[in-house]
C-alpha cells in the first residue's frame, strides 16, 4: 500500500500522448490504494473565490436567517443542517460542522424525482439575503460535476473498463454538493478540552468526493492505521473515494477513511465544500468483472446506489431531516 497522497495531471490524461496517458492512470490507480489523490485542474479561480465569498457571507448570518434554508424531509441532501447533527457512522458524537447542501433538480414528473424526492428537488438557496447565491453556488456545482466526471474516466481505464464506463451512470446522478463550516473550536460545548475533532473518521458514500480548497488546515487521512495530514499543492483538487466505488470495484479501490481536526494552536474556524459525484439511485453496484480475480474473489453482494445511500444516511443520523 502506498503510504503517500500522489498528485496526478488530469490534462496529462485528456491531452498528452499515450505515455503521458498511462503515466496518469499509474499514479491515480496508487495513490488510490490510499484512498486519495491530488489532481491538477483547469477550474476558474474566480468561480473558486466568488463561492468561498457567499458561503462565508451565508455562515455568518444569524442562526435564525439559516434556519429559513432547512429543507424538511430532504434528509440532509438539500438545505442547510445545523450544528450537531450528522454523526459519523462509527461515532456516538455529533459532528461540530454545519453544512449548506445543493445539487441539480429534475423537472417535475421525472421518474427519478417521482421516486426519489428528497434527492430531486429544489435546490434551498439564502436567495433573500444573497441574491447571486444561486447563480454562483449552482455554476460552482454544475462545473464540479464535469470535473469528476472527467477524472472517472482515468479511473475507469485503470480498472480495465471503458474510458466512459462511468458517464451513463453519472447522467442525472443525485451529486450533492455540500458546505460545511467548522466553528472555532473554542466555541464547542466542551471548549474543545476534550480533543479538537470537527468530524469524527469516516467514509463516504459516493463513487467520488472532490474537494478544491478550504480556508484552513484540518483534514487528515487514515494511511496504515496513522493520521496524515491532507493538503493539495496550490492548483490541485483532492479527490477521495467512497463506498460505492469500492463496490464497482471488488475492494481493488478502497474507501478514503477521513477525518476532520483542529490541532491545539489552531483558533479560527475551517470552511470548506466539497461535492460528493454519485451515479443514479438506480444504478445497479456489481463489481466490474475485470476486479474478480482468483486472488480477489467477489467480496460484495448486488445493491443499488439508492439502497447504499440510504443505508449509509441511516446510519449517520440524517434520514430524518
Amino acid at each position: 500500500m502506498m503510504t503517500e497522497i500522489l498528485d496526478v495531471d488530469l490534462l496529462a490524461f485528456e491531452q498528452g500522448n499515450s505515455k503521458d496517458r498511462l503515466a496518469v492512470i499509474d499514479g491515480v490507480m496508487r495513490s488510490l490504494t490510499t484512498g486519495f489523490v491530488y489532481t491538477k485542474h483547469d477550474l476558474s479561480e474566480g468561480m473558486l473565490d466568488e463561492t468561498y465569498d457567499v458561503l462565508s457571507r451565508f455562515f455568518g448570518l444569524p442562526f435564525e436567517v439559516k434556519e429559513e434554508c432547512v429543507a424538511s424531509g430532504s434528509r440532509g441532501q438539500a438545505g442547510y443542517t445545523g450544528l450537531l447533527v450528522e454523526t459519523a457512522a462509527v461515532s456516538q458524537t455529533p459532528d461540530w460542522k454545519e453544512m449548506l447542501n445543493w445539487g441539480t433538480p429534475l423537472p417535475e414528473g421525472h421518474p427519478l424525482r417521482e421516486r426519489y424526492p428528497h434527492r430531486y428537488g429544489e435546490a434551498v438557496f439564502p436567495s433573500g439575503q444573497i441574491p447571486e447565491a444561486a447563480q454562483i453556488l449552482s455554476t460552482f456545482h454544475e462545473n464540479l460535476v464535469e470535473l469528476q466526471t472527467r477524472f472517472l474516466r482515468i479511473i475507469a481505464a485503470g480498472i480495465g473498463a471503458n474510458e466512459t464506463f462511468f458517464d451513463t451512470m453519472l447522467k442525472h446522478g443525485s451529486h450533492l454538493t455540500r458546505a460545511i463550516n467548522y466553528p472555532p473550536m473554542n466555541e464547542a460545548p466542551n471548549d474543545g478540552n476534550d480533543g479538537h475533532v470537527w468530524a469524527e473518521e469516516h467514509g463516504d458514500i459516493n463513487l467520488i468526493t472532490a474537494l478544491p480548497r478550504a480556508t484552513s488546515r484540518g483534514l487528515q487521512v487514515k494511511i496504515e492505521d496513522r493520521w496524515v495530514d491532507a493538503t493539495a499543492p496550490d492548483g490541485y483538487v483532492i479527490i477521495n473515494t467512497g463506498i460505492m466505488l469500492e463496490r464497482l470495484t471488488n475492494g481493488l479501490i478502497p474507501v478514503g477513511w477521513h477525518r476532520v481536526v483542529a490541532d491545539s494552536n489552531q483558533a479560527e474556524g475551517r470552511l470548506s465544500v466539497v461535492q460528493f459525484c454519485h451515479p443514479t439511485p438506480w444504478t445497479i453496484l456489481s463489481p466490474v468483472p475485470s476486479t474478480v480475480t482468483a486472488e480477489r474473489p467477489c467480496n460484495f453482494p448486488v445493491m443499488s446506489a439508492g439502497d447504499c445511500l440510504d443505508q449509509v444516511l441511516w446510519e449517520i443520523n440524517l434520514s430524518s431531516e
